[in-house]
C-alpha cells in the first residue's frame, strides 16, 4: 500500500467517524419522549406550544411554551422538554424550573431542519406529565448536514 493510499483511507475514515444521521424519526422522538418521563405516558392538556404554523427560515424560529400552573411550593413546573421529529437532534432543550420561578413559561429560539411534528413536555412537581404538540412548515430549512452554504 502507498503512502498515499493509506492517508486516502484514512481520511475516509475520520469522515465515516463525523457524519451523523441527516435527521431522526418519529420512533426517536417517541423514545426520546420516553427516556425523558421515564416510561410514564404525557397526557394531553395544560401546555401551550406557541409556534407559527408556516415558518419562512427554519435558522432562527421563536417558540413560547406555558404550562398551566400555580407555581406554588406545592405544585409547580419542574421542567420542559422540547422534542422534533426530524431534526439531527430529537431532543432540543430541556429547561428547569421550581416554584420561585413565579410563572411556567419559557421562551427561545431553535433551528428546525424541515416541516416536521414539535412537541413540548412539561414534568410537574406531583409527578404527571403533561404534553402539546404542534406540526409546522419550513419553507428553508436549516440544521442540513452535508450542504455547502
Amino acid at each position: 500500500m502507498k503512502r498515499r493510499d493509506l492517508l486516502a483511507a484514512g481520511a475516509g475514515l475520520t469522515m465515516l467517524a463525523l457524519v451523523r444521521p441527516a435527521s431522526a424519526t418519529p420512533a426517536d422522538m417517541a423514545a426520546a419522549i420516553n427516556t425523558f418521563t421515564g416510561g410514564a405516558r404525557p397526557q394531553a392538556g395544560k401546555v401551550t406550544f406557541d409556534i407559527a404554523q408556516l415558518i419562512d427560515n427554519g435558522n432562527a424560529v421563536p417558540v413560547t411554551i406555558s404550562v398551566d400552573s400555580p407555581m406554588s411550593a406545592e405544585n409547580h413546573v419542574r421542567a420542559i422538554a422540547i422534542f422534533t421529529e426530524r431534526n439531527p437532534q430529537t431532543e432540543v432543550a430541556v429547561f428547569t424550573l421550581g416554584p420561585r420561578a413565579g410563572k411556567a413559561q419559557i421562551s427561545t429560539r431553535i433551528r428546525l431542519a424541515t416541516s416536521q411534528r414539535l412537541m413540548a413536555v412539561a414534568r410537574l412537581s406531583d409527578g404527571s406529565y403533561w404534553s402539546h404538540g404542534v406540526d409546522v412548515i419550513v419553507a428553508l430549512a436549516a440544521c442540513v448536514e452535508g450542504e455547502a452554504p
